[in-house]
């Protein structure tokens, strides 16, 4: 993707949430600068799993890793079980970024890894970042989702 006048690769990795996935998760974050954890806003089950995948997350890096928490179905939002307001708080508790999409109709999808680019190591000077952003340290941009 180009940020700015600068092009900006992204590797990304999808576990899908698949709990025989959770053996490799140091394998596939060693290198990483960026998790992205991935539930359903019409599931509030996969909404209380992102604790463990984000606890998987901080266990291998520590605070090593960018980690966006991604609110995704919002197409469905007339059966919307987890609302924008808990999505948010998550994250703040937790030193994430956070963002609702849609993958299936598009919405925020480019916005979403426009954000990632963004808050990617040596990109201070490419659009705004979160303040707890800065204190990563560069590695490989990665993005590894679960959902």
């Amino acid at each position: 993707m180009y940020l700015e006048d600068r092009t900006v690769r992204l590797q990304l990795w999808d576990t899908a949430g698949q709990e025989r996935f959770r053996s490799l998760i140091p394998s596939y974050i060693r290198d990483s600068s960026v998790a992205v954890v991935v539930y359903d806003i019409s599931n509030a089950k996969s909404f209380q799993n992102t604790r463990k995948w984000i606890d998987d997350v901080r266990g291998e890096r520590g605070n090593d890793v960018i980690i966006v928490l991604v609110g995704n179905k919002t197409d469905l939002n007339d059966k919307r079980e987890v609302t924008t307001a808990q999505g948010e708080e998550e994250a703040k508790k937790n030193g994430l970024m956070f963002i609702e999409t849609s993958a299936k109709v598009g919405h925020n999808v480019k916005q979403l890894f426009r954000r990632i680019a963004q808050a990617l190591p040596g990109m201070e000077g490419e659009g705004n970042r979160g303040d707890n952003q800065s204190l990563f340290p560069p590695a490989h941009p990665t993005i590894i989702t679960w959902s």
